[in-house]
């Protein structure tokens, strides 16, 4: 099979010669290793043979972006700026929103060393900020969406993997916009007014997700927010009424255009996967083991792997931590775990991907243990 017919038929639940194997985020994410960018962490030699490994072995899903315009342009600059500059060797990006009377900031760090941001101010931190917020006009939320650039990855990418969409569901926006600390706070205790923020920044997001699937049917996608709403952040009734009720249209919308609906939730998953399942998911994303998460893989597989497709679950810590020995064994059992009885199909893959400057030989050893189990299974 090629890796392109191995994944395609993974999603539908067909037989394959082999499991799949992905390295998420590597080959997920088209880097370019050549860029002098001192910010590009990639262009570390190091970095050469575990992102060659990735795209010449691996089951490659890139994850892609439509292009997005703002409708409103006039509408989105009457309220926000953004300002970038660098200081001491850091990136920061700056926010600045302007509405109902309000000011409200937020600033965003980037070191060199490290391919993530820190966000250090968030933009709403109190329930006046939100009464504000709302005030926006559906105008500015508006997007004019491009897939070419979706068509073009799909057409590289040819036989070697396929093409993923990204999108962040209603709660993932919302909780964004606050500190955890604020947002759990408010969340739990202002549910309307909570309730009314989903509902404002859902708008935008189901018209971008029906004109993508519409436009560029037939792919995988992954949504992410889920974990927002899992213990212990908020209680299990919160799940439905926050999950549930904003990314199950969102679902049911790639899905009716013969998409693939990937749910994507870190932590304890064990009270949402009843909800996945109900809202018609077609697969999850990373189940992650103890102590991060509250399930077996094995126990995820034998319950539920005839409704979902399980991609997953090797803890990123071990993979750039442990002896490769060792290493070596949790990957035997996690491709039995993954795939034993019956079900939909299984993708081995880690729980995220390094995001340093330095691969280390012990990392790359463990990625190519990867490769080689998943081939000879």
């Amino acid at each position: 099979m090629t890796r392109r017919e191995r994944l395609m038929a993974t999603l539908n639940g067909k037989p394959v010669d082999r499991p799949a194997v992905n390295f998420y985020e590597i080959g997920g994410f088209s880097v370019d290793p050549n860029d002098p960018d001192p910010f590009n962490v990639y262009n570390d030699p190091s970095w050469k043979p575990l992102l060659e490994l990735a795209e010449e072995k691996t089951d490659i899903i890139r994850m892609a972006w439509p292009n997005c315009t703002a409708a409103y342009p006039e509408c989105v600059m009457d309220h926000i700026k953004h300002e970038e500059y660098e200081e001491a060797g850091s990136r920061f990006t700056r926010v600045n929103l302007s509405v109902a009377g309000r000011n409200m900031t937020s600033l965003i760090r980037r070191d060199p060393d490290v391919s993530t941001t820190w966000t250090l101010e968030h933009l709403l931190k109190d329930v006046d900020d939100v009464k504000a917020y709302l005030q926006l006009p559906d105008e500015f939320f508006k997007v004019n969406v491009d897939v070419s650039n979706l068509v073009s990855i799909d057409e590289e990418i040819g036989d070697r993997g396929i093409v993923m969409v990204e999108v962040a569901d209603p709660l993932c926006q919302a909780a964004s916009l606050f500190s955890m600390e604020d947002y759990t706070i408010i969340a739990l205790t202002e549910q309307e007014l909570f309730h009314a923020l989903l509902n404002k920044l859902s708008k935008s997001i189901y018209e971008m997700v029906d004109h993508v699937a519409r436009q560029f049917p037939g792919h995988l996608w992954r949504i992410c927010g889920a974990e927002y709403a899992t213990e212990p952040y908020l209680p299990p009734n919160l799940f439905e009424e926050y999950v549930v009720r904003y990314t199950q249209p969102i679902v049911e919308s790639i899905q009716s255009h013969g998409g693939f609906a990937r749910i994507h939730c870190h932590g304890r998953i064990s009270k949402a996967l009843p909800h996945f399942v109900a809202m018609g998911a077609s697969a999850i994303d990373p189940v992650e083991p103890f102590p991060q998460g509250d399930v077996n893989l094995a126990d995820v597989r034998r319950e539920y792997g005839n409704d979902l497709v399980i991609f997953g679950n090797l803890e990123i810590a071990d993979v750039e931590n442990m002896e490769p020995a060792k290493f070596e064994e949790v990957v035997k059992q996690t491709l039995i775990d993954g795939t034993s009885g019956t079900g939909k199909g299984f993708v081995l893959m880690p729980t995220s991907s390094p995001y340093g400057r330095k691969i280390t030989p012990t990392t790359l050893a463990n990625y190519e243990t990867m490769v080689r189990l998943a081939s000879e299974f």
